[in-house]
């Protein structure tokens, strides 16, 4: 059995950024559920609710990104790499949970609009704006190259667009008495958060459960080192992703030779180039076989 590792650089996770986007998070959350509460709008409570949202994801995503640096010990083998993945898996099912309680407020509160206090909306929102959009920039970066970090990026971007939303409301109950735009933009704040966070929830789910990446054709990975010489089949395959940037192969590869040592070393080491340059492969583990029986399907159920 032989393995080995294609060094590559991970992109730093800014823990800095994430430590701001918390902090603005919790003045923002503050702010907004006393306005909501003084204004009667359900806009701002929802809007606020899911700024605490926020916050409970930007911390989730802090601990994960620290706990990802920790080292692999005896126990742990992988050291904390999957815990970003765990993280952007509880803040999309989060993200899910809080639309489906908006929905079920937005209803009740539709059936029967109430006078809303417009200039506090108009204020907090403005305020929301401003302090959220600050923090998407800061995460804007590494949410590109880290799933955890993507996680938290979104979170903080529907929430900007819900509070440009409730401005937008604020200025329509101010200027033309339409309260029960309140209840409808509540609605469409959680719809979108259904859209956005059944994504982000479909990949994480892909990842925790180590499903074939949908970029990755194994059917394609198999014609390529099939025809590198002495290689007769490659079998038993899986490929996963160990994180955001650990991509992983193990398989059974039958030879055609009974060749040495030193020989398969050689083969191993040209596998790994053919598997890194084409499909950005950069763990490679290989049990080599000759004249073995056993079944050579490509997927075997064990």
């Amino acid at each position: 059995m032989s393995h080995t590792h294609h060094t590559h650089s991970y992109k730093d996770v800014k823990d800095r950024n994430l430590l701001i986007s918390i902090f603005l998070n919790v003045l923002i959350t503050a702010a907004q559920i006393i306005g909501g509460l003084a204004s009667g709008s359900l806009a701002l409570l929802s809007d606020a609710l899911h700024n605490f949202s926020d916050v409970i994801s930007l911390i989730v995503s802090f601990v994960a990104s620290k706990l990802s640096k920790q080292k692999a010990s005896i126990n742990r083998t992988f050291g904390y790499k999957r815990a970003e993945i765990l993280a952007a898996f509880v803040n999309a099912a989060t993200l899910v949970v809080v639309a489906v309680l908006l929905i079920i407020e937005a209803v009740k509160r539709f059936q029967e609009p109430q006078e809303i206090a417009s200039n506090l909306v108009i204020w907090l929102a403005l305020i929301a704006i401003f302090a959220n959009g600050f923090s998407v920039l800061l995460l804007k970066k590494d949410s590109k190259s880290n799933i955890n970090i993507r996680s938290a990026y979104l979170h903080l971007l529907t929430d900007m667009l819900a509070s440009v939303a409730v401005l937008i409301g604020g200025l329509l109950m101010k200027f033309y008495q339409i309260f029960w735009v309140d209840s409808l933009l509540t609605f469409l704040i959680a719809l979108y958060l259904i859209y956005v966070g059944y994504d982000l929830l479909k990949t994480s789910t892909k990842m925790l459960m180590l499903f074939t990446p949908d970029h990755i054709n194994i059917k394609e990975v198999v014609r390529v080192v099939n025809q590198l010489p002495k290689v007769k089949k490659l079998h038993h395959v899986h490929i996963w992703n160990l994180s955001d940037d650990e991509l992983h192969l193990e398989a059974h590869l039958d030879l055609e030779e009974n060749i040495s040592t030193r020989d398969f070393n050689e083969l191993l080491l040209e596998i790994e180039s053919v598997l890194h340059d084409q499909f950005n492969i950069n763990h490679v583990t290989i049990q080599p076989e000759y004249k073995k029986e056993d079944p050579k399907e490509v997927i075997v159920q064990d």
